[in-house]
């Protein structure tokens, strides 16, 4: 039985949510599958990606071909660099621990990259909110100062109508 590592769309129109999944690849794309290796949301920013590494290891190990997009999801997660690892290792290039080690220190350089990346988009929204205020109060300065004259002309037409008024009272 062929199997593909492959994405299984969920999720409401125009917020695609999605499961990895090890399947048969002759059954539909939202059919029945084998076991579900994780999933995948495009909708936040960075992107979530949640693999169990060790289950898709075992399929890759078994023969199941991902699709160009499951591929691109295992190497983001190290699935695929943990099964060339694991190559090296039935190979006798190096010890488990060696491969253990490598796949470790990738994965802690890895997460390093994407909290740097959350960490400045976070910052740019910082940004933008504070000049988006600042903006918002030079226009309602603006406005303050556009209105301040014409309630000054009033109270200065008031004062003269008293004026007159009281001049009126005197005669």
């Amino acid at each position: 039985m062929p199997v593909k590592i492959r994405l299984q769309r969920h999720g409401k129109k125009g917020k695609p949510f999605y499961w990895i999944v090890a399947a048969d690849a002759r059954s539909k794309r939202d059919g029945k599958y084998l076991e579900k290796l994780g999933i995948y949301n495009p909708n936040t920013n960075p992107a979530t990606v949640e693999l169990n590494v060790d289950g898709a290891v075992t399929w890759l190990q078994n023969g199941a071909q991902p699709t160009d997009t499951a591929k691109t999801l295992l190497s983001y997660k190290g699935a695929l660099l943990k099964n060339h690892l694991a190559g090296g290792v039935r190979k006798g290039a190096l010890t488990e621990e060696q491969a253990e080690a490598k796949f470790t220190a990738w994965l802690e350089e890895k997460e390093a990259k994407i909290q740097a990346k959350a960490d400045g988009l976070s910052d740019a929204e910082a940004k933008a909110k504070a000049e988006a205020l600042a903006a918002e109060k030079a226009v309602n300065e603006a406005r303050i100062a556009a209105a301040a004259p014409v309630v000054e002309e009033a109270e200065e037409a008031t004062e003269e109508a008293a004026q007159v008024e009281a001049s009126n009272e005197e005669e």
